[in-house]
């Protein structure tokens, strides 16, 4: 396919996307239509039906993706006529492109186009799930070093503040910390919430942030006794996972979190460097 033609054919599939107010992206089926091709709407209805079928066998709910809507249309008479129309996410236009003849080059460049945008949504969507587990990570360890400093102020010596960590990991997640070590594989000489998933880690955040709290409020004195209270604490928020059908100790670990950083710094450097890198290589 020609450059002329790919940049001709790019510009006219990002004209007609339209944007809800919530600011999801979507094309109307009758638009992408005649984008791909199909001179009538009978005809296109059979791809639609098609990825429909494949949307939902996908796991995907057909609501999501596609949204009937009615609208009004210029019949060139002075006359106006409701007709049917269907709102399509980007995934939805996927679906539809493959679900066409690739021989046509409006449907050919469809599937390539529909294809790398979904693509990108996803990259996207997994930097700021991978952002959020680093963000929570940081957030965690400034909590505990918060911790360790009322524990400090208040009993006069921090030297226990490990064991009481780990004590509060026990009761987390019904466990050991090294036990759990043990199960994500964890290398002794590394912390346990370096593996964790988001959830833990605010979890851990939580009850800690309580024991700072409590121990302030209630002028707590001793080491002793702030290891009680972080025992119930995070015993409170194991309660509320459960209740919730979550046990810590089932859930699988998550990749390094060392590696997460230096993959997103990488990622980060290279797209200051060249913009399009990061989409061309994994995409």
């Amino acid at each position: 396919m020609k450059q002329d033609v790919i940049v001709t054919l790019t510009d006219t599939f990002e004209s007609h996307a339209q944007e809800t107010e919530d600011g999801v992206e979507y094309w109307l089926a009758r638009d992408l239509q005649h984008l791909l091709g199909y001179s009538e709407w009978r005809n296109f209805l059979t791809p639609i039906s098609r990825a429909k079928t494949a949307s939902e066998i996908s796991g995907h709910a057909i609501a999501d993706h596609f949204v009937d809507v009615n609208k009004m249309v210029d019949l060139g008479s002075g006359s106006i006529r409701e007709i049917t129309d269907i709102m399509l996410t980007r995934y939805a236009c996927y679906l539809i492109a493959q679900n066409g003849d690739p021989k046509k080059e409006k449907i050919a460049f469809a599937q390539t186009y529909f294809a790398l945008q979904t693509r990108r949504a996803e990259l996207i969507e997994k930097r700021l799930v991978e952002n959020e587990r680093i963000l929570s990570r940081h957030k965690l360890t400034e909590t505990e070093k918060e911790l360790s400093s009322v524990i400090y102020q208040q009993t006069g010596g921090n030297k226990n503040f490990g064991i009481i960590r780990s004590k509060g990991d026990s009761a987390l997640f019904g466990k050991s910390t090294q036990a759990m070590k043990s199960t994500w594989k964890v290398p002794d000489s590394r912390p346990l919430a370096d593996f964790a998933p988001t959830i833990i880690l605010k979890a851990k955040d939580f009850a800690a942030e309580i024991t700072i709290h409590n121990a302030r409020e209630k002028q707590l004195s001793t080491e002793q006794v702030i290891s009680r209270e972080h025992i119930t604490n995070n015993q409170a928020v194991r309660d509320t996972l459960l209740n919730r059908g979550i046990r810590p100790e089932t859930l699988p670990p998550a990749e390094d979190i060392k590696k997460v950083e230096r993959r997103l710094a990488s990622e980060e450097k290279k797209s200051l460097a060249n913009p399009d890198s990061l989409s061309a290589t994994e995409e």
